[in-house]
């Protein structure tokens, strides 16, 4: 198994997750909040980053420029429709969205799905080292790599399965620290 293309496996399970975690709110804006909001416009759901420029204009306000002013009220009605507790504000063709402080009690809550997101990454990391074994395992019963070639490149994939983990639990302390401060 090559490290290299196992690496960019684990690296693209980090880039999702990283993604995944973006899309949880804290009480700063992020333009990446938006980034799962799908809004029906032309016959079928596109993301808001199709429809318009979005921008911060401070750290507790975001703004979306439509570029479209049919699809204003739909853009409305998902921001409105998704879990983010958002409030948008339409100003002609500029919705405006002022991200409200979190409670004590929603700040546990989105922490815990960061933490359920932080175990699903974790799963599919090691679904990556135990695909990379199955692969290496299946090659020495082949008899095209040894029985010590086996165990020196199984080792070297758990040790790049367990830099990844702890990669993983460095990004969601991080995380989970911006949640919970106020």
């Amino acid at each position: 198994m090559d490290i290299k293309i196992l690496s960019e496996k684990m690296d693209n399970s980090i880039t999702f997750f990283e993604k995944e975690l973006s899309s949880i709110r804290t009480s700063r804006a992020n333009t990446r909040m938006l980034d799962n909001i799908l809004v029906e416009a032309y016959d079928n759901k596109s993301p808001i980053t199709q429809l318009g420029n979005i921008s911060v204009s401070d750290a507790t306000t975001l703004m979306i420029q439509v570029w479209d002013s049919s699809v204003i009220k739909n853009i409305q009605k998902a921001i409105t429709e998704s879990n983010l507790g958002i409030n948008p504000q339409i100003d002609g063709s500029i919705i405006r969205l002022p991200i409200p402080k979190l409670s004590e009690e929603r700040r546990v809550e989105l922490s815990k799905v960061a933490s359920q997101y932080s175990e699903n990454a974790k799963i599919t990391i090691r679904n990556i080292r135990r695909d990379a074994l199955d692969n290496l395992k299946s090659l020495e019963k082949e008899k095209d790599i040894s029985q010590d070639e086996l165990k020196k490149q199984s080792l070297e994939i758990q040790k790049v399965t367990d830099n990844y983990i702890v990669k993983i639990d460095d990004i969601f302390k991080k995380k989970k620290t911006e949640i919970i401060t106020v």
